[in-house]
């Protein structure tokens, strides 16, 4: 056996540090965060398709006319912008204001504006419209005569029962040279405002539905178009009509029709914007055969009217 003390062994040489591995992991994290970045920048940019799948608004809108081929479109348009349209169909014209007042529709699309005073000075209402639509001639047709010269003095006439419509339907037979409105007539007038003396025909007031139905024995009728297309008349066989573009026709430019503390919101305003686009458009011009005639007046003119209207109706009383 040896005597002599064992070597003490040496300690492994300590590693020098990396420069390649601190490289390397500083370039990971700025990785990772270039990939952070990206993915809310993509996030971002795509945020109109997620967010309006998790942010969808639903407006409900009330109309007369919910079987109209513009709807479907409109719906489509709408849906592009995250606003899903509810079609609310009511059977007459003296539902959906009231409906819209008591809160239960958003909107509603049916009326013209000397229609919409009326309501709102006999209901004490502030329904406002938002923005313009359309405008549609008030026609007089004949099943039994092919001129207005043809008419036979003390003919009767068939015109709508309903205030607004009857007045308009008065002033067209005005315009039309077969009766006389005693100091020239309003929006507000009657039968009891006809100058029998000073008149061609007489009239006869009947529920707007059965206006076209009485050319079956009346001499001549005030149709409605929209009573007009139903029961198959040809709008280019009418007589005569009031011009929508003139400021006559003014009071019965159709309207979106909203209450007075949402005349401003903005969802309301787009789809109100929409209903403007050509495919929209074409769809209710075809609907009308082309007998209507659109519509952009500003909100605070279609406001403007609105108001001179009902200090008539209020001056009136």
């Amino acid at each position: 056996m040896s005597d002599a003390t064992p070597p003490v062994p040496s300690l492994p040489e300590k590693p020098k540090k990396s420069k390649t591995g601190w490289i390397v992991g500083v370039a990971v994290a700025l990785v990772v965060v270039i990939v952070a970045v990206v993915l809310v920048a993509v996030n971002l940019n795509g945020a109109g398709s997620s967010e309006a799948a998790g942010k969808r608004v639903t407006v409900t809108i009330g109309t007369t006319e919910q079987a109209a081929p513009y709807w479907p479109i409109l719906k489509q348009e709408a849906a592009k912008e995250g606003i899903d349209i509810q079609v609310v169909g009511f059977r007459d014209y003296t539902q959906a204001n009231p409906a819209l007042a008591d809160g239960q529709l958003d909107l509603n699309l049916f009326q013209h504006l000397q229609f919409l005073a009326n309501y709102d000075v006999q209901a004490k209402q502030d329904l406002v419209p938002i923005a313009s639509t359309l405008v549609v001639p008030l026609p007089l047709y004949s099943k039994k005569y092919t001129s207005l010269e043809s008419i036979p003095k003390g003919a009767q006439v068939a015109i709508p029962n309903d205030p607004t419509n009857q007045a308009r339907a008065l002033l067209v037979l005005q315009k039309a040279g077969l009766l006389t409105l005693k100091d020239g007539g309003n929006t507000l007038a009657t039968p009891a405002d006809i100058d029998a003396s000073a008149s061609k025909v007489t009239v006869i007031a009947v529920d707007a539905a059965q206006t076209a139905p009485a050319l079956d024995s009346a001499a001549a009728a005030i149709v409605n178009n929209n009573f007009a297309l139903t029961a198959g008349l040809d709008p280019k066989s009418a007589l005569f009509q009031d011009d929508p573009k003139s400021a006559t026709a003014e009071p019965y430019i159709n309207a979106f029709v909203a209450r007075e503390k949402d005349k401003d919101d903005k969802t309301y305003l787009k789809i109100a914007e929409l209903y403007h686009t050509k495919a929209v458009e074409d769809a209710v011009l075809a609907d009308s055969k082309n007998t209507a005639v659109i519509v952009e007046k500003s909100q605070s003119d279609l406001i403007g009217i609105l108001d001179g209207l009902k200090k008539t109706i209020e001056a009136a009383k």
